[in-house]
């Protein structure tokens, strides 16, 4: 009862406006007044926003977003669209298939979903536009190869989840990468298939020779040293993933000074936006930390656990329909607040029935990704409407395809846990 109670507090907030962590926090803490009285609710609000600040795996997103910021202004994503773009140029929907590329290495140097589809729209879409491509086509693939980012490593939705459902973070980011390569794979051949259906929406590219070809390779050698420098050390055992995100902050750096003059205002306007981000994180951990001491204390996650085990259910049946929630939740809440609400819940249930929580994440993560493009919330195509002057419409429908085929790489991955599994079972 009282566990209902507070979930709808939580629920008027959310509709009121209320930014969801301290929704989170407020609801959570009437809870534990409710529950336990005063010295409950004190005891946890004087220790609890300190034992968020200090566990040591938090500081892995100041230092991924700090990369993400300094890889945004350095101008590698413009070399590796135009590498790309080279080398593909020629293939029916080339330039699609070089944004899906562009963005699966965009997501390997930046574990932001909204900065890759803002750099994309940037860089990849003018050019398909000079090309003439389809403008609904254009934006498809860029709305829906931005969302790369929150899967391939680095991934701030990654950290978070490991955060919430207390699982290894360094096996969930190098998880993410044959998931990632096999959603980089879904774009390119949707997009084939999109322009083999109607060869008008998508005009084959200019010819470039082959020595061309090979001189671009260069200019992405900053990408392969940045993804070597954090995914490569977590996956050898050289560094954990805190050490590693502050090795790619440092790497990322260089590259940013190196490639051009910075002004000391660019700089401060650059990390005070990272901090900015941390903050408002740091803020949706303390209060979902919170709100699942509360459910810890009223025995709602235990209680839940155990009704789901007593269902005449096979297991499997449970964990689609759980998916099927989490697709029809990202059409409404963006991929943190899915996080944040859910995770605390689901992750005990789910373990509670035999999956691993690993392979749970990487596919809690595809599911947000569709919701990232799909109506009426769909952020990236809010982001690429704005940077490219595309109708919001347009881009919503240009991504419908690839929606459908990320459902059926959601079922492969399914079937498949050992597509997810794989590398982080490898690792020492």
């Amino acid at each position: 009862m009282i566990a209902t109670v507070i979930s709808l507090l939580l629920l008027v907030l959310l509709v009121f406006g209320i930014p969801i962590g301290f929704a989170l926090a407020i609801s959570g803490m009437i809870g534990l007044y409710w529950v336990g009285g005063t010295s409950a609710a004190i005891a946890i609000l004087s220790s609890m926003p300190r034992d968020t600040a200090m566990t040591f795996e938090f500081v892995t997103i100041p230092m991924f977003l700090l990369m993400a910021e300094f890889v945004l202004r350095s101008g590698i994503a413009d070399d590796l669209f135009n590498s790309a773009a080279a080398w593909f140029g020629r293939v029916r929907g080339g330039l699609g298939m070089a944004t899906a590329l562009a963005g699966a290495g965009f997501g390997a140097i930046c574990g932001s979903s909204t900065a890759a589809a803002a750099t994309l729209s940037s860089t990849s879409l003018p050019a398909m536009r000079k090309r003439g491509y389809e403008p609904r086509m254009a934006a498809g693939v860029v709305a829906v190869s931005g969302t790369l980012a929150m899967l391939i490593p680095p991934s701030i939705a990654m950290v978070v989840y490991g955060l919430l459902a207390d699982v290894n973070i360094a096996k969930l980011l190098i998880a993410g990468v044959g998931p990632g390569i096999l959603i980089m794979m879904t774009i390119m051949i949707t997009t084939y298939l999109l322009a083999w259906q109607d060869p008008k929406r998508a005009p084959l590219g200019a010819r470039v020779p082959l020595r061309e070809k090979i001189s671009t390779l260069r200019k992405v050698g900053p990408i392969l040293v940045l993804f070597l420098s954090v995914t490569g050390v977590i996956y050898t055992g050289i560094a954990t993933p805190t050490e590693a995100a502050a090795l790619g902050a440092l790497v990322s750096a260089i590259i940013y000074f190196t490639r051009g003059k910075r002004t000391p205002g660019e700089v401060y306007s650059l990390i005070s936006r990272a901090v900015k981000t941390t903050c408002m994180l740091a803020i949706i951990m303390l209060g979902a930390h919170i709100f699942s001491v509360f459910f810890a204390l009223t025995q709602t996650t235990q209680n839940l656990v155990g009704w789901v085990g007593s269902l005449p259910l096979d297991p499997w049946m449970i964990l689609i329909v759980l998916v099927l929630i989490y697709i029809a939740l990202g059409c409404f809440l963006d991929q943190m607040a899915i996080l944040v609400l859910t995770v605390p819940i689901v992750a005990p249930v789910v373990a509670s029935l035999g999956f691993d929580l690993v392979w749970l994440g990487v596919i809690i993560i595809v599911c947000a990704e569709i919701g990232m493009v799909t109506p009426p919330f769909g952020l990236n195509c809010f982001v690429v409407a704005k940077y490219s002057d595309t109708s919001l419409l347009d881009v919503f429908m240009g991504t419908f395809p690839h929606v459908i085929a990320h459902i059926v790489a959601i079922a492969i991955l399914l079937l498949l846990p050992e597509l997810t599994l794989w590398l982080p079972d490898q690792m020492h």
